[in-house]
């Protein structure tokens, strides 16, 4: 069955509904870096950047560091901020404790060496014009010659539009929950290579 098509505020609701009445949102954090990493079938002997921002979104991208390591494979988050979201905490010290490098972006930071990278900067909730280290980031990023992941939505892209004025370029991007319309929108089209989305039990509300 095709994923449904939802708009960022119908999706904000189905997920707060989802939190309040079924699962929590800690869970589904997991359950998206779960998705993420069902995903991509390569990641073995690849060398993996985890590009994290502050809020749910970098939630995502800790949970995921985890996952890599409990399955054997590296990886080393890159935070462009020091904020992060209280969930987005616990997996960031469950990654630490496990080992899992864990840099703080500068515009010295080099991308370039990384295989693949995973681009947990901005979430569904931003628009607008990018800016500062999370700016920086994704330009470079986008300059890396890596293969790109974007989970949920390529950061600084329009959740319900897909227009940007500086966004992640990905090679696949994973959807959480339902396709927000912005992702198969004519403006994303130049941004995006390959769209899957992730079911993790968030129920749809109207």
């Amino acid at each position: 069955m095709e994923p449904k098509i939802v708009s960022v505020e119908q999706m904000r609701k189905s997920d707060e509904y989802t939190i309040r009445n079924f699962v929590s949102g800690r869970e589904l954090m997991y359950r998206a870096a779960e998705g993420v990493f069902k995903a991509y079938d390569n990641w073995g002997g690849k060398n993996i950047a985890i590009v994290v921002g502050s809020g749910n979104n970098g939630g995502d991208g800790y949970a995921l560091a985890g996952i890599l390591n409990k399955n054997g494979y590296g990886s080393t988050i890159i935070k462009v901020s020091e904020k992060m979201s209280d969930d987005g905490r616990h997996y960031h010290d469950i990654a630490k404790d496990l080992g899992v490098s864990i840099e703080l972006f500068s515009e010295d930071t080099d991308l370039t060496a990384y295989d693949v990278i995973v681009d947990c900067i901005l979430g569904t909730g931003f628009s607008g014009e990018v800016r500062g280290n999370a700016g920086v980031a994704i330009k470079a990023i986008n300059n890396s010659g890596a293969y790109v992941i974007s989970v949920d939505i390529n950061s600084g892209m329009n959740g319900d539009t897909g227009e940007a004025v500086l966004a992640v370029r990905s090679d696949l991007t994973v959807s959480i929950g339902f396709i927000k319309a912005g992702l198969v929108s004519e403006n994303a089209a130049k941004y995006i290579k390959k769209l899957v989305n992730a079911d993790i039990g968030i129920i749809l509300t109207e």
